[in-house]
């Protein structure tokens, strides 16, 4: 979705999106040929994007890209031209089925170039240029570009919404083609079948559903609105669910009989039947009438399902409303998608910059900051999250959630899922992220939190990311901590302190460390052992899986090493030596690069 800018908020770069994605959802239900949609979604390409001109190539039956739609001043011989297969940028897209960009084509040495299309791109005066895959079912059909006649760099919004953009007009382009079929099987089904009044009033009711069902999208509806004026179009009862099978949106007629014990197998075994084909998938209920589920699909991505319950057995002209109603509901989907990766992703680069420039945000951070709502000086606490079982990004995600919520901002910085919030005076700010999180992720996560001081939000990053290796290594998971909780640790949190631990360590078990460095052996590890275990000779050696007498020996040369019989007088100081050691080598292997850094 495009990002609305500072003297615009929610104005007219929203209306042209709003209006470009009514236009392809018009496309779906449009009877011409696909030129006329090809057309249609170039042309509302170039006035969302904005560029010199936009054209559109489609891949040919040899792997090559063919121009079949452009907007702007090109020529005719520009038009004409065929790109052979794996050259230029569009070749790179086409392989990597990702968008990719140039500032300078001409002197873009990483692609492949063709001097044929190169003679053409210097007359027409081709120098950045902009492309994005059309994916129709995981294969890539074509690209659809944006080119300028000067250099630039394309910014990170507008390369995501024209790739947005471009899920919407893969999915207009395969719905022109499915449209093409349905058309030859009326034809062939009039002569035999029908009238070629009942085939008119036909598409005209599905006409009638088509259009209400695509007004959701410039009036800002969601999967209610699309339930609700598919019932009003088809009757009986619709629900709407997420990729995960939750429901998300359900509407009805009253004239279907709620019996939802039996019908779930039968809805279950529809919607792998309709995932699998990507189709709509009918059958008929036990007790009379018939259910139908259509796959909410972009490309590849299954965005979810939507299913239709009945009285009576459908049509053809139904079934394939409720597939134009499941791409209706895809293309809001991808809209909200769209906006919720643009906004995570430029919230994460801003936090990502405020850790890295210093303690001091500059002029533009602020000024970043404030067009999302979000006052740098009132964000005093830090917060990292971890979940075993979850990957970083899921959890990073639900971040995301919450700084909205709380006019904060959130990412992935050096290898952690990351927030910083203002905490309002409240001291149970850990308890509550941690409580939220647990809910929302149905997962156990570790919450971690720091109050950001003078030393800036790159210090408390580092005493958080810290305090999370020690609390993993003290076992202290599933849990909601602040560093001060870890004060006891406190020389192992602070790097500023490192020269303050390797003191310690060194006078209390420095020959312990060297004499195993030196001779591969494992004293250290021993001791920690035997003072875990209660300094019990059978269980430590258990623990160990050696035998008792080769403890023994070991914490006799331990002994030795250290000239003294630390057994019979006070071992406090060589306890936390060792412990402190250990945590620190288990915090050197955790603990993410640069994050010894000072801020």
């Amino acid at each position: 979705m495009a990002v609305d800018s500072p003297r615009d908020p929610g104005g007219s770069a929203r209306q042209r999106e709003l209006t470009s994605l009514y236009a392809t959802a018009r496309s779906l239900t449009a009877l011409g040929d696909l030129d006329d949609v090809l057309r249609s979604i170039v042309r509302h390409a170039h006035d969302l994007i904005g560029t010199d001109f936009t054209y559109l190539s489609l891949v040919g039956a040899d792997g090559g890209l063919a121009i079949r739609a452009s907007e702007g001043t090109i020529s005719a011989a520009f038009r004409a031209a065929r790109i052979p297969p794996g050259t230029g940028l569009g070749g790179r897209v086409l392989q990597t089925r990702a968008a990719h960009h140039v500032s300078r084509y001409a002197h873009a040495s990483d692609l492949e170039h063709d001097p044929g299309f190169d003679d053409l791109v210097g007359q027409e005066g081709l120098i950045a240029l902009l492309g994005v895959p059309l994916l129709v079912r995981g294969e890539a059909i074509g690209v659809l570009f944006a080119a300028d006649r000067s250099e630039r760099e394309f910014r990170t919004d507008e390369i995501a919404l024209l790739s947005a953009f471009a899920d919407h007009a893969a999915v207009a382009l395969d719905n022109a083609r499915l449209y093409d079929e349905s058309r030859t099987s009326l034809e062939r089904l009039r002569s035999a079948y029908r009238t070629i009044e009942d085939q008119v009033a036909e598409m005209e009711r599905a006409q009638s559903a088509h259009e209400a069902l695509t007004g959701v999208v410039v009036t800002g509806g969601g999967p209610e609105d699309v339930a609700r004026r598919l019932v009003t179009q088809l009757g009986g009862a619709v629900t709407v669910l997420d990729r995960d099978g939750v429901e998300v949106a359900r509407a009805d007629d009253g004239s279907v009989e709620p019996d939802a014990g039996s019908a779930a197998p039968a809805l279950a075994l529809l919607r792998r039947e309709a995932t699998s084909t990507g189709r709509c998938a009918s059958g008929s209920q036990a007790g009379g009438g018939s259910h139908s589920v259509a796959p909410i699909r972009a490309g590849e991505r299954l965005l979810g399902t939507v299913a239709w319950t009945r009285a009576e057995p459908p049509g053809p002209v139904d079934d394939r409303t409720l597939e134009l109603a499941a791409h209706v509901l895809a293309l809001l989907i991808l809209n909200e998608d769209a906006v919720a990766d643009a906004e995570e992703r430029l919230s994460g680069e801003l936090l990502t910059e405020l850790m890295t420039s210093g303690p001091t945000p500059s002029t533009t951070h602020r000024a970043r900051a404030r067009s999302r709502g979000v006052d740098l000086d009132a964000l005093d606490v830090l917060v990292i999250a971890e979940a075993a079982d979850l990957r970083r990004s899921d959890v990073a995600r639900r971040l995301h959630t919450i700084a909205r919520d709380q006019s904060g901002l959130a990412g992935e910085h050096a290898g952690h899922p990351t927030l910083l919030l203002p905490s309002d005076g409240s001291d149970d700010v850990p308890s509550m992220l941690h409580q939220r999180l647990r809910r929302d992720l149905g997962q156990p996560v570790t919450v971690v939190a720091e109050s950001v001081g003078p030393g800036g939000w790159a210090r408390a990053f580092t005493r958080a990311s810290r305090s999370l290796v020690v609390a993993a290594a003290l076992g202290r998971g599933d849990t909601a901590l602040r560093v001060a909780d870890l004060a006891l640790y406190g020389i192992l949190v602070d790097p500023d302190r490192s020269a303050e631990l390797d003191e310690f360590v060194t006078a209390a078990i420095g020959p312990l460390v060297t004499y195993d460095a030196r001779r591969s052996t494992e004293l250290v590890c021993t001791l920690a052992a035997y003072f875990e275990h209660g300094e019990n000779l059978s269980r430590t050696a258990r623990a160990l899986h050696v035998h008792p007498n080769t403890l023994v020996k070991r914490l006799d040369r331990a002994a030795a090493v250290l000239d003294e019989d630390w057994r019979s007088g006070d071992d406090l100081q060589l306890r936390m030596a060792v412990r402190l050691h250990l945590l620190r080598q288990s915090l050197g292997r955790s603990a993410p690069a640069g994050d010894d850094r000072p801020s």
